[in-house]
């Protein structure tokens, strides 16, 4: 689709203009400064052109499949588009679906929502019909003895751009402290309930853990296989992570991790919701407080959709960050860091997925979304202005 967008504040990865972009066969062009007195095109009558974004991590999947505890849906197809929908309302145009392997304390409901997601996801895409462009992101629970069986059989899938490192064991990493663990779960289980399941589950991880790992990183290495590290909270996590060549360090839980990433150049990503929330929903580090300092590279909208364009607003309002850099947080970085170099900035050559964003009464509303070109019209909803 060939179009022209005009009278634009384009957000470039250098800076902002007022001007106008050509997309011809959903690639752009040119970007030009300046007035546009060709015939028609879109008039954006000065509303901001944001390039795409890139979504590293999102639970929205999941939340369409089992819309409630134990409940879930049955039509597949229709809950990959419902999310499809969702993706693209909020800005989204490439979104990596989260879908976890392994269990930890939840039963075989993981193992459940693995088989449905990666069946839908294939399914939808046969069918031609998503708007944004879904990669996969594998979260691998290693502390699971079955991690490698239900990992192996998606390896070599063509849309695999992220695999993940995790393990939710109480004592390890976010639930170092098991205090920490036991408020979190605190309405799961009474005192000798807890005691028992955390038994279970450390003596379980002490015994496969290691290996897993070991294993997971090793084939992920062989396929050239972006790795994340997730909840990094200490330096021991953070240097394993470096001997690994891990690329990203996913919701570090405290500053010294932080720092410590920063300094072995591993990307740093934390939650859009953390950024709009003013703080953790579970008491970790503030992202807003990384990003003062210079520890926060990727925003990811994790259980919103919506909050990679507020995060990315607040972010500048709040701490003074130019919005080019952290418009870039949503788009330029998380692509680079998966190699995807054809999206995430406003320049000729790139894939046109764009998005226009107004501000309304200080909530950036996205009001459309090209994917390669092609436009989809939205509605302006309030989960998407989060």
């Amino acid at each position: 689709m060939d179009i022209v967008i005009k009278n634009a504040r384009i957000v470039a990865a250098s800076g902002i203009v007022a001007g106008s972009v050509k997309v011809v066969g959903g690639v752009i062009e040119s970007v030009d400064q300046g007035p546009c007195m060709a015939p028609g095109g879109v008039d954006f009558q000065g509303d901001y052109l944001l390039p795409g974004f890139v979504e590293l991590h999102t639970d929205n999947l999941e939340q369409e499949l089992e819309p409630r505890p134990g409940v879930f849906w049955p039509d597949t197809l229709s809950s990959v588009l419902a999310h499809d929908a969702q993706m693209v309302s909020a800005g989204i145009t490439t979104v990596l679906d989260a879908v976890s392997l392994g269990e930890y304390h939840d039963g075989p409901k993981r193992s459940t929502i693995l088989d449905m997601s990666i069946r839908a996801l294939r399914k939808a895409r046969s069918t031609g019909v998503l708007k944004a462009d879904h990669k996969l992101h594998l979260r691998c629970e290693y502390s699971d003895p079955k991690v490698l069986e239900m990992l192996a059989p998606h390896l070599d899938d063509d849309v695999l751009m992220l695999v993940s490192l995790m393990d939710h064991t109480p004592g390890q990493r976010q639930f170092t402290d098991t205090d920490k663990y036991r408020q979190y779960y605190k309405n799961r289980w009474n005192d000798e309930e807890f005691a028992e399941m955390a038994d279970r589950l450390v003596a379980t991880q002490r015994a496969c853990a290691a290996e897993n790992r070991r294993v997971i990183v090793e084939l992920c290495r062989q396929r050239a296989i972006p790795m994340a590290s997730h909840d990094d909270t200490t330096a021991e996590h953070i240097g394993e992570a470096v001997r690994e060549k891990i690329a990203i360090s996913e919701f570090p839980t405290t500053r010294l991790a932080a720092s410590l990433a920063r300094q072995a150049g591993i990307s740093i990503v934390m939650g859009g919701p953390n950024v709009v929330r003013g703080g953790s929903h579970s008491g970790n580090v503030a992202a807003q407080d990384l990003a003062a300092v210079g520890l926060l590279d990727i925003l990811s909208s994790d259980y919103v959709p919506g909050s990679l364009a507020s995060g990315a607003f607040a972010l500048h309002r709040r701490l003074g960050i130019p919005l080019h850099e952290t418009v870039a947080m949503i788009s330029l970085n998380p692509a680079t860091v998966i190699g995807l170099l054809d999206r995430g900035e406003i320049a000729p050559g790139k894939r046109a997925d764009l998005v226009r964003v107004r501000e309304i009464e200080g909530v950036p509303a996205v009001l459309q979304t090209w994917a390669g070109g092609t436009a989809s019209p939205l509605e302006i909803t309030a989960k998407n202005a989060a």
